[in-house]
């Protein structure tokens, strides 16, 4: 299976070969920090599967025995590294096509957010409630798919 992905400025975008070691959401208070949201959904490869095809993520150490990635230039988390392991894992908000891995179970449920089940019965909106307002922003955020560096990305 071949996954492309990036940050959301385009600075850093990675290819993921090989098999998906695992595809889940996890609900750990460090997860929840680092996502900026009350779950992370990620996907686990081998690191040797893994390339960085245009700039590379800073890292924080966010505990004794992993560090976490993440574009410099947007914000964008990207990954959480554990130390001693051959295994990376990658946010799938940030694949290109998320809908393509669907995560299989949840980890740390034990840490969910007591709301998180509600969130499936909440009443959806399609369009903005004004929506030229949509229209007239100006999106920076790089196109789901792979560009040439020449195209002048990170913008903004």
């Amino acid at each position: 299976m071949k996954l492309t992905g990036g940050c959301q400025c385009g600075a850093v975008r990675f290819v993921a070969t090989g098999e998906v070691k695992e595809a889940a959401v996890c609900h750990c208070r460090m997860c929840q920090k680092a996502a900026g949201s009350v779950i992370w959904p990620f996907f686990t490869v081998k690191r040797v599967d893994l390339d960085w095809t245009r700039g590379k993520p800073d890292r924080w150490r966010s505990s004794n025995s992993a560090q976490r990635g993440f574009c410099a230039h947007c914000g964008t988390p990207l990954t959480f590294e554990p130390d001693g392991k051959e295994t990376i894992d990658l946010s799938i908000g940030a694949l290109d096509d998320p809908e393509t891995l669907p995560p299989t179970h949840h980890v740390w449920s034990q840490k969910m957010i007591g709301w998180f089940d509600s969130l499936i019965g909440l009443p959806r909106t399609e369009e903005p409630e004004i929506p030229n307002e949509a229209t007239a922003q100006q999106s920076f955020q790089h196109p789901d798919n792979p560009t040439d560096d020449k195209d002048g990305w990170p913008k903004g």
